[in-house]
Formats: C-alpha cells, structure tokens, sequence
C-alpha cells in the first residue's frame, strides 16, 4: 500500500494535480474547503507494535480509533487526550442514516493526529502533540521520511513529528504513528451543580487550583459537571469536599460531549472560541457551552466573524468556524468523491496568521508539499 501511495503522490507532483488525504472521513467538515482527488488511507490499518508495559503504541494511520481504544482497554490504558470520533456509529442515541450504512464512518488515529482536536480530559493529561513520539509520512514530492521514535527518551533533534499534529495533512500524508499511552484511572465519579455561567467559570478555576484529581469540566444550560479520576482514596475525597449530585450515567455524557453527539452541536454555524480560561461571560449569544475549566466556550452565533475574532483576541485567545452553515453542493468525501464539505468559509475558518508566523507556515509548506498538491487551501488559502 505505501508504494502504491507513493506513486500516486510522485504523480500528483509532476502534474501539479491536488490531494484530498482522508481516512474514515469524520473530520472533513473541518477546514476551509479543499480542493482535488481523495487519497484514502483506510488500506494503512493495523497496530504495528505494542508494549503496554513501557505504555507505547505504534499503529498505521488508517487504523480505527475504535479498535486502538478496544486493545488498550483490555490492558486497563487509554488516548489520555481522548480523541472525538465525530460522526461515527454507533453513538448514544443516534441511529445510521443510509450514508453511514453504506460508506461507514471510522475516526482513523491519522485523522486524529493530522487535526489535533483533544477532547474532555485535554487540560487536565495534555493535548494530542504531547502524547505523539514519532511518525513515519510521505512528503509532498512522493518522498518517504521517518521523524522521533518509539521511546520517550527519543528527543534528539528538532521535533519535526509533532509538527504533523493538527497540520491537517498540509505537510503530508502520515503512514504510521508512535504514541505514549497512559494507565486508565482505577476511579472516576462525576459530579453536577447548579450554577449560573459566572459562577460556574469561578468555581471550575478554584478546583483547577487545588489539588483534586479533576479529568474534565462542562457547562451547559446552567449546569456544571465535574469529572474525578484517579485512585479511589483521591476521588472519594474529593467527592466527599465537593459535593453535588452525582452523575449516572457518566461514561455517555462524556462521549457525546467529545464526539458533539447532542442537539446543541447541531447548530449552525458553530464557533470554538479558546480564551483564557479565567474570562468573565463573553455575552456574545444565548446558546453556548463551556469546556477544559473555561478556556474553551462553544458559541452557535450568526454575530460576523470579525466581531467574534475581536472578543476572542480580547480574551488572550483566538476564534476557529468549527461547523459552517451548511452543506455544500459538491458530494460527500464519505463517497469517494468531492471536496470539503462544509461551506460558509468566506471569512476563513481559522484566525489570520501574524506575519512572522505566516512566514514560518510557509516555509513549512515549501520544505515538505513545494507544489502545495495535499489539501490545498484546508488551513490557509496559501496551504
């Protein structure tokens, strides 16, 4: 298969032809629209090597997460960054349309890693760059490279793997990745208050300034729920000082707030504003919904995206277009065929680079895709 993708690429770069690279298709609504043929990366399945008890996985990136999450789980260990599976079936409380019965959805752990998205547990055990140790990938003139290692300890060098990590295949198309897994929490409880939206963003950077074994945080709809993990001794404790309601059913709420599975994520369009994490109610739209202890706020607004950037820029951070409008005319990638689909890209997904940092993307583009021939346009009209 390598060889093959090889001589498609090498191809593509005589011609000057663009690349779509896609695994199982879960994340193509993210991005400004990209142009060209897909490259599926389903044939690059499989789990190349495990060790569990030096906490190591090196799998191709066509791979499911589902099965890379179901062989961690009989050694009691996990993707500590809890990658969302968006879009995939089965999901609580949603059924298959006729698409996904027929072209099914798997979230591949290169897809994963190409996007960078963490998702509950993020603040608390870390971001999906800091769990990756090394990848193999193919550049943009069909050229096979090897970056990092299988071990920890492999940090000689510049950290070239861990620029792949939410490139959103701009730099090439990634064959193989080596990750750190962590030992799952021998407990977790979570627990709901009732709160308003300012004290809610108080509470949840009180607790982050303690020392309680918090995993997640989320506001919504004026509710907070707290997620403790760790040993019992710990959660029990902190159950015991924090109080609340306990949550039953614990593991779904977190699921379908990591891969957007209910009614609210629904909404168009759907902005993801990172800010710091203390910063008092934007006020920017009724409908939002609060993450990772306040730094992330979820916001379904029709306000111009100009005005949104500015209050994210204000807040020490910045505002990504996660869901556009609506869909576009062209046909799902899901099929085979098409570009991305989401349309609404007018303003551009992502926040404008200063200028030094758009020097150094371009630079990166130039040294790894010198005919910009994979996902052209996906982060930045120029990349």
């Amino acid at each position: 298969m390598p060889d093959a993708l090889i001589e498609r690429i090498r191809a593509a770069y005589e011609t000057n032809a663009p690349l779509i690279i896609q695994g199982g298709g879960s994340k193509s609504f993210y991005g400004n629209a990209d142009e060209g043929e897909v490259l599926s990366t389903r044939g690059l399945a499989g789990v190349v090597d495990y060790q569990p008890k030096e906490l190591v996985l090196t799998a191709r990136a066509g791979t499911p997460l589902a099965e890379i999450e179901a062989l961690l789980a009989e050694h009691s260990q996990m993707l500590a960054f809890e990658p969302p599976h968006f879009g995939e079936f089965p999901l609580p409380g949603r059924a298959p349309d006729a698409l996904t019965t027929a072209n099914p959805i798997h979230a591949t752990l290169g897809g994963a890693i190409a996007a960078g998205l963490s998702g509950p547990r993020r603040p608390y055990a870390g971001a999906a760059r800091d769990f990756v140790l090394g990848v193999r990938m193919i550049d943009g003139t069909g050229q096979p490279l090897r970056f990092g290692g299988q071990v920890i300890k492999n940090v000689a060098g510049y950290d070239v793997s861990r620029l792949m990590v939410g490139a959103l295949g701009t730099l090439g198309l990634l064959t193989e990745v080596s990750l750190k897994v962590l030992p799952r929490p021998a407990e977790e409880v979570s627990l709901q208050f009732e709160l308003d939206e300012a004290t809610a963003i108080r509470r949840m950077n009180e607790w982050a300034g303690q020392p309680l074994p918090l995993s997640a945080t989320s506001w919504h709809a004026g509710l907070l729920t707290v997620r403790l993990s760790g040993a019992a001794s710990s959660v029990h404790a902190a159950q015991a000082k924090l109080g609340g309601e306990p949550l039953h059913d614990a593991a779904g709420f977190w699921q379908r707030l990591r891969d957007q599975a209910t009614p609210f994520f629904d909404k168009r369009p759907l902005w993801r504003l990172a800010v710091k994490s203390t910063t008092p109610p934007l006020k920017l739209g009724e409908a939002q919904w609060i993450e990772w202890g306040g730094a992330v706020r979820w916001l379904a607004s029709d306000l111009p995206a100009a005005r949104l950037r500015e209050a994210a820029r204000d807040a020490g951070g910045h505002a990504t277009l996660f869901r556009g409008d609506a869909p576009s005319p062209q046909p799902s990638p899901r099929a085979g065929e098409g570009a991305n689909v989401m349309s609404n890209r007018i303003d551009g997904v992502f926040t404008p680079l200063a200028p030094a940092m758009l020097t150094l993307h371009r630079a990166l583009k130039q040294r790894f895709d010198p005919k910009g021939i994979f996902n052209r346009g996906r982060l930045y009209p120029d990349f």
